[in-house]
């Protein structure tokens, strides 16, 4: 504000003095009021607290969904059906049977095989199912079959439009076609289907060179029902497949 007229005082003569008009004194701006320490101190906490619940949720979150991911994908034996090795092998045949008739083919082979990738082939397998996710332990009591033929002296005449055949036919069946070649120079063809998720799997090969033709099934697992604690082997592993032909209803046509 203004500052006063000082007032004369001893022997000196008063100045004179001239007073203007009085004015309103207009107040000056107040100052924006700074926040309250105790305020910034709760911000700053509540910031702290959000940052560290990020902190945890986040790992927790991947846990969790690692957690339910290895639930999912992890098996035990009540996820395959228990059926006997003898019906999984007769299975296993008949799939290659049905892919036997497309291809054309009419001999008839006994099972076993005298020299592999040379002879005739009509042989089975077995192996052992997995857990699965992160763990290579196998399921107590549960099997996949395989079964394997081939035939020797198989021309390029017979091969070539029986695999073409093949495919369409396994597509037109429900089948995935996960690769098919056809070799620009001749010499080697392949075929590989599956389906049910990759559970069961189908494969065909011709050798150009040797006129051989190769084949092969493979079933989803399934849990043997005479399986005993101790059992060290996969079920069906010791069984031998029937003789292995184009089917009667072919035979007969």
């Amino acid at each position: 504000m203004p500052r006063a007229p000082r007032r004369a005082y001893g022997h000196r003569m008063p100045e004179e003095i001239t007073t203007a008009p009085a004015t309103t004194p207009v107040p000056a701006p107040a100052p924006a009021p700074a926040p309250a320490p105790a305020a910034n101190g709760r911000t700053a906490a509540q910031a702290f607290g959000i940052g560290c619940a990020v902190l945890v949720a986040v790992p927790l979150l991947l846990v969790l969904a690692f957690v339910g991911w290895i639930a999912v994908v992890t098996k035990d034996a009540s996820d395959f059906p228990r059926v006997a090795p003898e019906e999984m092998v007769g299975r296993a045949v008949d799939r290659s049977r049905e892919a036997y008739d497309v291809l054309g083919f009419t001999r008839t082979i006994r099972p076993g095989v005298e020299e592999i990738g040379v002879s005739t082939e009509n042989t089975v397998g077995s192996d052992y199912c997995y857990r699965g996710g992160l763990t290579d332990e196998t399921v107590d009591g549960a099997y996949s079959v395989s079964h394997s033929w081939a035939l020797d002296h198989v021309p390029a005449e017979q091969a070539v439009p029986g695999l073409r055949r093949l495919r369409d036919h396994l597509e037109d069946t429900g089948w995935d076609i996960t690769s098919y070649r056809e070799n620009v120079s001749g010499d080697y063809w392949a075929l590989y289907a599956s389906r049910s998720d990759g559970d069961e799997r189908m494969s065909f090969q011709w050798f150009a060179d040797r006129d051989y033709f190769t084949g092969g099934t493979s079933t989803p697992c399934a849990v043997d029902p005479g399986w005993r604690q101790g059992d060290d082997e996969p079920a069906g592993d010791e069984l031998w497949p029937p003789d292995f032909g184009p089917s009667a209803k072919k035979n007969g046509a």
